[in-house]
Formats: structure tokens, sequence, C-alpha cells
């Protein structure tokens, strides 16, 4: 008799720290997967940045190269300059 009511107070208990682990297990899974999904996307930006730095500085190259070979007065160049970089 005692066997029956231990066991029968155990195992209600045994399952329920259970059910808590995995549900613990669970909510730190998914956390990871946020995290590492942020920090992809914060890298993407990162790479983004890079590429419109990169994009800038070609665009003003070919700018100074325009006002080199003569096609662009200073004026013009002033313009699209000051056009490329506030945007």
């Amino acid at each position: 008799m005692e066997k029956i009511i231990f066991f029968s107070l155990v195992i209600p208990i045994f399952a329920f720290v259970l059910y808590l682990g995995g549900n613990a297990i669970m909510k730190g899974m998914s956390a990871k997967n946020a995290n590492k999904e942020n920090e992809n996307s914060e890298n993407n930006e990162i790479e983004n940045s890079s590429d419109v730095k990169k994009n800038l500085s070609d665009e003003l190259d070919k700018l100074n190269d325009l006002l080199k070979d003569g096609v662009l007065t200073q004026e013009e160049f002033e313009k699209a300059k000051k056009k490329l970089l506030d945007n």
C-alpha cells in the first residue's frame, strides 16, 4: 500500500520535472536561433553599408575622372558630388 502511494506521488512529480526541463530547453533553443538571426541580419547590414560606401567611392572616382577629362566643369562636378553625398 505504501508503495502505491509513494509511486502515485513520485511519478507525477517526475513527469512535471521532465516537462519543466524540456520546456526550458526549448525556450533556450528558440532564443539561440533568434540571436543567430539577429547576428545574421546585423552582418548583412554591415556588408550592405560597406557595399554602399564602395559604390559611393566608385561613383566619386568616376566623377573625378570625368572632371579630369574635361567632360564636366568644376561646377557640374560639385553639384553631382553633392547629390551623391546627400543620398
